[in-house]
């Protein structure tokens, strides 16, 4: 019904949900004016806007931009892109702002908005001031509506990215695209630098219909992994929907987790940037942070989410940073954004650089027993009481870390639960030097959850 508003839909980092059962017409014609206000008291009057290949998101752009136009802000049509070309944007344009539509790597039905005003993107509290004004219907009549125009900053980006990178040698590489929008950068990039591609899934398809786009699930890796095999590569690469994050395989087919990459990348980085910080987030291994020490780098954990992650990094100057998710951030040699299609080219020309190879990478790495996420499911209204009981609880007896829910520093490995950001559930992982210690973790906090479950 017209007027009616799911207040849910506003998450931490960015607005999702069902199309079009929560982004109805009139709910994304008011966050377009409640985004307009934003940005006309930010003192711009000009953003861009982009969106990815779900079925949904060019209803959703016209829906956007009615609102945006109507409030008196003019929009630069980006078109169909990956994420990180809304992030170019926000530094190659005269922009003010911009708006992402996508469902990133949720099922096909969802959809939703990622919103910058200048060169940062919205979280927390002010997406909350988003759905605020948009709720209150407390919106700017202007003199002047706005106009559209149209313009192909895909070409730019990729022209730009083509100057970014000097190869030594060719690569045997395959990549996996899952039929988003990373579809339309990262095959023509590799070819343009003539490396040996063999492409999976690469023409863009909303309806998702060879894998769910999402490169940390390792069921949606199959093809690649034995496609790798098949054609004797030297890399595997995968991305998400909108192609900011990334996953890999080495030449044997071993999956390189998002934790690994990031001290693939770190490793590198640190000869060519002496005392370089780099940021991981708290579900990261413990080889990680022992990686970068090793390696003379200043490793910091901070909490988990592409946006807290981008607004650390810019707070104390790290030149990398990335999650488990594959979101790899860059700020040496780039904007300091997550983009997986230039994460990618920055593995391949490692690679190409190096007589070292991925197999070599993963065999140096200590061995390690870890479990993945663990999803719990919890009530939103629940989950962040739960972790503040546990980790009440867990400060008792242990030493942790509460930057983000409470990870337990154990003394052969680490155990974590935190409440997800996105979703009812709450999120466990668990790393340690031997199968025993693991599963000794693992029962210490199912002991304590179960006795918190019972009085929340």
């Amino acid at each position: 019904m017209e007027g009616e508003m799911n207040r849910h839909i506003f998450r931490q980092y960015d607005i999702r949900g069902i199309y079009p059962d929560d982004l109805d017409k009139d709910t994304v014609i008011r966050i377009g004016k409640a985004f307009a206000r934003k940005i006309i008291e930010y003192g711009g009057n000009k953003i861009a806007i982009g969106r990815d290949c779900r079925l949904s998101s060019d209803d959703i752009y016209n829906y956007l931009i009615s609102g945006i136009l109507e409030s008196g802000v003019n929009v630069v049509n980006i078109s169909t892109i990956p994420t990180p070309v809304l992030y170019y944007a926000l530094h190659k344009l005269d922009v003010a702002g911009g708006i992402m539509i996508t469902g990133s790597h949720n099922p096909a039905e969802y959809n939703g908005l990622k919103l910058c005003v200048g060169k940062d993107g919205l979280y927390g509290q002010q997406i909350q001031e988003i759905a605020d004004i948009a709720m209150s219907r407390d919106f700017i009549t202007p003199i002047n509506k706005g106009k559209e125009e149209v313009y192909n900053l895909l070409k730019d980006y990729k022209e730009y990215l083509t100057k970014s990178f000097q190869f030594k040698k060719k690569i045997r590489v395959v990549v996996d695209c899952g039929n988003g929008t990373a579809s339309v950068a990262i095959p023509h990039l590799l070819h343009a630098f003539n490396h040996d591609v063999t492409e999976l899934y690469c023409v863009m398809d909303g309806h998702f219909p060879n894998h769910h786009p999402d490169p940390t699930v390792k069921k949606n890796l199959t093809t690649l992994i034995d496609t790798v095999q098949a054609k004797q590569a030297d890399v595997g690469i995968a991305f998400d929907g909108d192609g900011d994050r990334l996953g890999a395989v080495d030449s044997t087919g071993r999956i390189i987790w998002g934790d690994e990459l990031l001290l693939f990348f770190a490793q590198d980085l640190l000869k060519h940037v002496k005392n370089a910080t780099i940021i991981g987030e708290v579900k990261c291994s413990m080889n990680l942070y022992k990686g970068i020490e090793e390696a003379g780098g200043k490793a910091v954990m901070w909490q988990a989410g592409h946006s807290l992650i981008k607004a650390k990094m810019k707070e104390i100057g790290a030149e990398l940073a990335g999650e488990m998710s594959g979101h790899m951030f860059f700020a040496d040699r780039y904007f300091g954004y997550d983009d997986a299609v230039y994460a990618a080219l920055r593995l391949v020309e490692i690679l190409s650089n190096s007589d070292k190879t991925m197999a070599d990478f993963k065999d140096s790495l200590p061995v390690t027993y870890s479990t993945p996420e663990i999803r719990i499911d919890c009530a939103d209204d629940k989950k962040f009481k739960v972790v503040a009981d546990m980790t009440e609880r867990l400060r008792k007896e242990y030493k942790i870390i509460d930057i983000d829910g409470v990870r337990v520093q154990f003394d052969n490995g680490w155990g974590l639960i935190r409440p997800s950001n996105t979703q009812p559930v709450l999120v466990e992982r668990f790393e340690a030097y031997s199968q025993q210690a693991l599963d000794e973790y693992q029962q210490v906090f199912t002991q304590h959850l179960r006795a918190v479950m019972e009085t929340v």
